[in-house]
């Protein structure tokens, strides 16, 4: 394991969340209604309160275009951009053990806005990318057609395509070159 359990979790989430955008991979938003952001979020674990209404599936998806341009920063933009989303929330760390979790850090209240916990948890999850220095585990899916987030955790840095199938789709593209050159 690179990172502590609920950065994987948190930078999987934040991950996940950008690559709901249309504009990026499979050209469909899959957090069109509030329905579809509770099954995101259960598939996710997510706890805490949600209103389960539009406003906060809108305020949810803005969070995508801020998250995505918060991957491709160097690092001390990013430390500028995590500072300034911890001062925003007014984030105060705590260890917290709920859901046989185990210990793990919240840094807003289980009943603060979604948004803003979703935010907060990327912000403190990049904190340990920074720190361990591993910014070089964000990356984008290397699909020619998709601008997917690639959360890198694999032991040798490997992970090059995201979780949207363009792995599997290169591989077929790269067999069937080759049988055409053959």
């Amino acid at each position: 394991m690179t990172f502590a359990h609920d950065t994987e979790l948190a930078l999987a989430s934040a991950a996940a969340l950008v690559n709901t955008d249309p504009g990026t991979g499979s050209g469909e938003d899959t957090l069109g209604t509030p329905e579809q952001l509770v099954a995101f979020l259960d598939g996710l674990g997510w706890s805490g309160r949600r209103a389960g209404d539009e406003a906060e599936l809108d305020a949810v998806r803005s969070l995508r275009p801020r998250l995505r341009a918060m991957c491709r920063l160097e690092e001390v933009e990013l430390v500028r951009a995590v500072n300034e989303v911890l001062l925003d929330s007014g984030a105060l760390p705590q260890l917290v053990d709920h859901d046989d979790i185990g210990w793990h850090i919240h840094a807003v209240p289980q009943d603060a806005p979604l948004d803003t916990r979703m935010l907060v948890e990327a912000a403190m999850a990049f904190i340990d990318v920074i720190r361990s220095e591993e910014i070089d585990r964000l990356k984008f899916c290397a699909a020619d057609d998709c601008e997917n987030v690639v959360v890198d955790l694999s032991r040798n840095r490997s992970k090059r395509f995201c979780e949207g199938g363009c792995g599997n789709r290169e591989n077929v593209r790269a067999y069937r070159d080759r049988q055409r050159e053959s």
